[in-house]
């Protein structure tokens, strides 16, 4: 049985054109140092300090780099703002009244996060059960700490009654590494169903709009 559903954010619940990445490897490139699309693809769903700091080599430089990808990231989502992806929202609001507690987790942190969820609406006690940002525990993914620290939010004690879901193969490992119950990989992000497949994941679904009729 499942009690908890612990969620990435950007191409697992919310569509944002992927606007992440491109701003990303922007900012990178600015820097001196531009990333080849292998080494972005292996930073995806990280924590985005940690990212920047191992693009460009220059951990000296990583919070200057984060709040210039910030406020980067922000202008594109007032011109372009993120949206659920069809049929989240009630995919969401199904959990939560079949019982099951439901937690976004991500790699951005408190500011681009708080743009996200203002843009759709979605509230801590309303939408939601718990919001974690990597910048909030010890390491982001492929560490299990975000996952534990919805599990605390949530009161959630056994990770078998834990599920994840997520876009990227960070993702796919952080479910595994916290012994999450079930660890679903969704093809709504920018990584392929065969980078998803390669980190085991108990299934891959279209989006989490499918997640209901799968658990």
């Amino acid at each position: 049985m499942i009690a908890l559903a612990a969620l990435d954010i950007a191409g697992t619940t919310i569509d944002e054109g992927g606007a992440v990445y491109r701003v990303l490897a922007e900012v990178v490139a600015e820097h001196g140092s531009p990333a080849s699309d292998a080494e972005l693809r292996h930073w995806m769903g990280a924590d985005k300090r940690a990212a920047l700091a191992a693009l460009t080599g220059d951990p000296g430089a990583t919070e200057f780099l984060h709040d210039r990808f910030v406020t980067r990231l922000s202008e594109v989502y007032a011109a372009t703002p993120p949206k659920p992806f069809p049929g989240v929202p009630e995919a969401l609001a199904a959990l939560r009244d079949s019982g099951v507690r439901v937690a976004l987790t991500t790699g951005f942190d408190r500011r681009i996060t708080d743009t996200i969820l203002s843009e759709v609406d979605w509230r801590v006690g309303e939408q939601l059960d718990a919001v974690v940002c990597a910048d909030e525990v010890e390491a982001g993914r492929p560490a299990p700490h975000m996952i534990h620290r919805a599990m605390e939010l949530t009161g959630v004690d056994d990770p078998a009654q834990v599920l994840t879901a997520g876009d990227t193969a960070l993702d796919v490992q952080a479910g595994h590494a916290a012994h999450a119950g079930q660890v679903v990989a969704v093809l709504t992000g920018a990584q392929t169903r065969t980078e998803l497949e390669a980190h085991g994941p108990t299934l891959v679904l279209p989006g989490v709009a499918d997640l209901t009729a799968a658990s």
